[in-house]
């Protein structure tokens, strides 16, 4: 027997897609302008599926268990512009910044990289800047899903498996990673 349980996060963040590109043929009048590929923004959801063939007090977990993913979710996406350090626009965008800086969950996991604004003296300027959560992919809902996953998968290995992630674009849209993460070394 096998449970599986999940908790739903929201939060507001904007991205852009880069790299897309489509096929006239299999979109609505032959369309090929990928809108993605501008500055937008999304009312995101996270849910986190855990699992266990054993219960522990006769539950997978407790749901508080995941009090630090939602506190990692505001701290550090909500209400952020997620850009992929390797966006041809990146330097524009956040040019001013004197270096990017990798953020650390538990001093191990890299989860993302921080702008050195140290350098900046005009608030406005650090205001926008303090905007941003950079990664190191093109922030699809798919790696994102995937990044989430990895991210809990990490923090939790002591208390339950992750089984799988959704990450909802908007509520008709939604990218699902499923898997066992395989190699932590990968991720550090």
């Amino acid at each position: 027997m096998v449970w599986d349980i999940s908790k739903e996060f929201n939060f507001c963040y904007g991205h852009r897609v880069w790299s897309q590109s489509l096929i006239g043929a299999f979109t609505e009048k032959g369309n090929t302008a990928c809108k993605c590929r501008h500055l937008h923004g999304h009312e995101g959801k996270v849910e986190v599926h855990l699992t266990s063939e054993y219960l522990e007090n006769g539950m997978v977990t407790d749901f508080l268990h995941l009090g630090w993913l939602k506190t990692f979710i505001d701290n550090t996406i909500d209400h952020k512009f997620i850009i992929d350090k390797n966006d041809p626009m990146f330097l524009h965008f956040v040019g001013a910044a004197k270096s990017i800086e990798p953020n650390l969950l538990d001093g191990l996991l890299k989860v993302g990289y921080s702008l050195d604004t140290s350098n900046i003296v005009n608030p406005h300027e650090k205001e926008i800047l303090d905007g941003f959560f950079i990664v190191d992919f093109v922030p699809t809902s798919e790696k994102l899903s995937e990044w989430m996953f990895n991210l809990v998968a990490f923090k939790m290995q002591r208390l339950a498996k992750v089984s799988r992630i959704d990450w909802w674009e908007t509520p008709k849209s939604r990218s699902t990673y499923i898997g066992w993460r395989q190699n932590q070394e990968a991720l550090i």
